[in-house]
């Protein structure tokens, strides 16, 4: 039997992503009421620019006064869609203390301050849900949260930022330099016009840490979270892949230690196989590869940004609360019992890509491999081009510390047959 008092709803912004919000909750009302048990009305929406015409949404719900939204105290839920740290924080919090349960796509304010935001929840027993913050569309923290409740995953690989993923995709098969693919991208929208918190990581770093916090139950934070962006990228490093059989994607990890003593979080560029099912997501799309005990390895795929995908992770966070607040119950909260120990970037154990500018004459290759001995370094393969005094010399490894390989590049550098390093690049996905 279905409740007739609707829940009403509290929109928090409303741009790319709370447009579409507020547009389906009125096209797909009738849908939403059968899949609730109950309607849901959009009570209030709270905006910089009220005088900005909004299609399908009357002008008498429109504030600027987000605070007096949040606090009226009739406000079942309330979707935070307007990004940053502030006010969004204090818009959140204040809705708890209101009564209301809060659906929210802010990964910056999710990877800072997301156990602070789960402990007031819980105080107020309230549900904070947050599946838009990470991959859009993709239904990724759901499965990660209670679908893999009962495994133990032992890392999360993935493509995360679809903007660096089309830049990326585009050097690759057109041949393109950064800059170039870096124009067509915000030429179709792709990348905002200051590209830098998805070229130099900040996005996917947010994103990797909300992730890794989820799949091992350890608050990990943002801070927490090794940053490398992608503008030092060449065609030449991608000349270099493709003759292992790799292409390069920016990638979020997160992994468990070997001796499941600690975690790790990173993000950086990387080679991967062109094998591996990550190396075939093209332009926008995201994927996220999850690896655990019991399911083996799982790929999630799709559209990871855009107004209608994120809207879509949104109201489906946003029917979920609507049942629990039908029910009388909240959905799970923070799980962070783990509580691992977050190791830094030096205990990440990986294989290197690494080329060298080195003089061309005998015995270079036997100082260089010398270093990598003395470093604890194997060496996997090698290739040695010369010309007019001149080499490159292009060295693979074997799994490695990322601590032990920082010394070598460092000895090497000092090496009088060293000219330079012209990149070093990590290979995962194996």
């Amino acid at each position: 039997m279905m409740r007739t008092r609707p829940l009403k709803v509290a929109l928090l912004g409303c741009g790319v992503v709370g447009s579409e919000v507020a547009r389906i909750m009125t096209t797909h009302a009738d849908d939403l009421a059968a899949r609730i048990g109950a309607p849901v009305e959009l009570a209030g929406v709270a905006v910089r620019r009220p005088s900005r015409v909004r299609e399908g949404i009357d002008p008498a719900l429109v504030t600027t006064d987000a605070t007096a939204l949040v606090k009226r105290g009739d406000i079942d839920v309330v979707v935070e869609v307007i990004g940053g740290i502030e006010p969004a924080r204090s818009l959140i919090t204040t809705a708890f203390e209101h009564g209301a349960s809060v659906v929210s796509a802010n990964k910056a304010l999710l990877a800072q301050d997301g156990a602070a935001l789960h402990a007031v929840a819980e105080e107020n027993n309230r549900d904070l849900y947050y599946e838009a913050a990470v991959a859009g569309a993709i239904p990724l923290i759901r499965p990660l949260r209670e679908s893999l409740a009962g495994d133990k995953v032992n890392r999360v690989l993935g493509i995360v930022n679809g903007t660096t993923n089309f830049i990326l995709d585009k050097m690759d098969s057109t041949g393109a330099g950064y800059q170039e693919a870096l124009d067509e991208a915000t030429a179709l929208g792709y990348a905002e016009a200051d590209p830098t918190a998805d070229v130099e990581g900040f996005d996917a770093a947010a994103k990797a840490a909300i992730l890794a916090g989820i799949a091992f139950h350890t608050r990990v934070r943002l801070d927490d979270v090794y940053r490398e962006g992608m503008t030092e990228v060449t065609a030449a490093d991608f000349a270099s892949a493709r003759e292992m059989g790799c292409t390069i994607k920016l990638l979020a990890i997160c992994e468990r230690a070997e001796d499941g003593g600690s975690v790790t979080a990173r993000v950086h560029p990387a080679m991967i196989p062109l094998t591996h099912p990550l190396a075939s997501v093209r332009g926008a799309y995201n994927a996220v590869f999850v690896e655990s005990d019991a399911s083996g390895q799982l790929m999630f795929y799709g559209p990871g940004a855009g107004g209608a995908p994120t809207a879509s992770a949104v109201l489906g966070d946003l029917v979920a609360v609507c049942r629990n607040r039908l029910s009388g119950a909240t959905g799970p909260g923070e799980s962070s019992y783990a509580a691992l120990p977050v190791s830094g970037m030096g205990a990440v154990v990986t294989r290197y890509h690494i080329s060298l500018d080195v003089a061309d004459k005998p015995g270079v290759l036997a100082q260089v491999a010398t270093v990598f001995a003395e470093h604890g370094v194997s060496i996997d393969t090698v290739r040695q081009q010369g010309k007019d005094g001149e080499a490159s010399l292009v060295v693979v490894t074997h799994r490695a510390s990322d601590a032990a390989l920082g010394g070598t590049v460092e000895a090497l550098r000092k090496l009088d047959t060293v000219r330079g390093v012209a990149s070093i690049m990590r290979v995962e996905g194996e």
